[in-house]
Order: C-alpha cells, then sequence, then structure tokens
C-alpha cells in the first residue's frame, strides 16, 4: 500500500536557533517601517498568522498584499543569510537518516509547514533536507493560516487518500491539523510540546526524536501501529 509522509519542519526536521526570528524581524521593519520589538506566538502557528497578529502587537493592520510584500522580503532575507543559517542552525538528529530511510522504503514525502514555500525551501536545502521531499505536493504558509487546511491541500495535491498517511510533527497544532483529515499522527517532542501535551492533543504515537530510523519507517509503513 503507498503511504505518504507530510512533515512538519521546524522543531521537527530542523532548528534555525533564533535566525529565523532575526529574519522575520528584518523583514517585518521593511514591509512596515516599525521595528518588531515583540512577536506573536509562533510554535504550530503559520506564516500569515503570526504576521498579522505581530503586526497587531504594533497597532498595524494588515491585509492579503502586506503578507505578500513580507512573504517576499522574508525569502530574500534568508537568501541573503544561507551562511549564518547554515552556522547557526542545525538538522535534529535523525533527520536526514529518517527522510533516506523512508524514501528507500518507496514512502512519499513532502511538507505540511506554516512556513511560505521559498523560505520552507532554502532551509530543507541548507541542511541537506531537501533531497526526498516532494516540494510541489506540498503546503504552505501561503496555502492557508490553519493547519488542518495545510493537510488538506497537501492531501489533494499529493492525490493521496488520508488513511495511507502520516503527519509528523512537533506541536498540538500539527495533530490538530492531521485529525481533522482522518491522517494518522505521529509526534515528537524535538520542540517547546511535551509527550503528555502531545498526547492530549490526540497524536497516535509521540517519540523523542528521529535517532531510531527503523522504528520511525515501521511505524509509518505500517508494521508497528501507531496508537
Amino acid at each position: 500500500m503507498p503511504h505518504l509522509v507530510l512533515w512538519d519542519i521546524d522543531h521537527t526536521l530542523l532548528a534555525t536557533r533564533g535566525v529565523g526570528r532575526e529574519l522575520s524581524a528584518a523583514a517585518f521593519e521593511q514591509v512596515l517601517g516599525v521595528p518588531m520589538r515583540e512577536q506573536a506566538r509562533v510554535d504550530g502557528s503559520t506564516e500569515p498568522v503570526i504576521f498579522r497578529e505581530t503586526a497587531l502587537l504594533h497597532g498595524v493592520t494588515t491585509d492579503r498584499a502586506a503578507f505578500e510584500r513580507f512573504a517576499a522580503a522574508l525569502a530574500h532575507a534568508h537568501l541573503r543569510s544561507v551562511a549564518g543559517l547554515r552556522e547557526r542552525g542545525h538538522a535534529l538528529p535523525g533527520a536526514a537518516a529518517a527522510l533516506a530511510a523512508l524514501a528507500a522504503a518507496r514512502v512519499r514525502q513532502t511538507v505540511a509547514t506554516g512556513n511560505v514555500r521559498a523560505v520552507a525551501e532554502i532551509k530543507l536545502a541548507v541542511f541537506g533536507l531537501d533531497r526526498h521531499i516532494d516540494r510541489d505536493s506540498g503546503a504552505y504558509g501561503e496555502d492557508a493560516d490553519l493547519r488542518p487546511e495545510l493537510v488538506r491541500t497537501a492531501l489533494e495535491r499529493a492525490e493521496a487518500d488520508p488513511a495511507e498517511a502520516v503527519v509528523i510533527g512537533d506541536t498540538p497544532a500539527d495533530v490538530e491539523g492531521a485529525r481533522a483529515n482522518g491522517v494518522r499522527v505521529i509526534g515528537v517532542t524535538t520542540g517547546r510540546s511535551d509527550a503528555a501535551t502531545l498526547q492530549r492533543a490526540g497524536a497516535d504515537v509521540v517519540l523523542p526524536g528521529l535517532e531510531d530510523t527503523g522504528g520511525l519507517v515501521d511505524l509509518v509503513v505500517g508494521s508497528r501501529p501507531c496508537g
């Protein structure tokens, strides 16, 4: 039976260790002319929501056109900062091996991420995680504000049955996005959410990370059931 993995990116596959926030602040000020003093909650959120809510924290109301300018500025900021990303950020332990092992098991892989597409592609490429990702089947921050819509979009683009898909992510929002679409979900405690939080959100199984490559492949292809 064919399988599809929908990966979250930040704190699931990689960490930018503060570079992402710095680049968001630079793009925010470039587009709105206001220094970013604080940022809205980012865990599990999508770029349009983060931008809109951060702007409101600064007393600024934005529209779609402003977000599109921000998304373009954010992508350019990441392109200019590839060296800094590579120096300060890193792929999470086991991420590259997990992607390669799933590909070897003939599992299709894409992303359901709150990042805008250009930024997602830059991050994955910088840390050598892009080889096995079908980027065109993914769903990105430009596509929807909420995770359930992102997962639904990725399923549609991949022409995949929800019963044949698995979401892997580190936040309750990832779990919510999967559950809303009848998709299995593997939580990983590589972000700020602990195992209990992900279990309460409804994750089928929670792993401490991606280092157990064989176990992850078994969970995805069904040798070991999720839950």
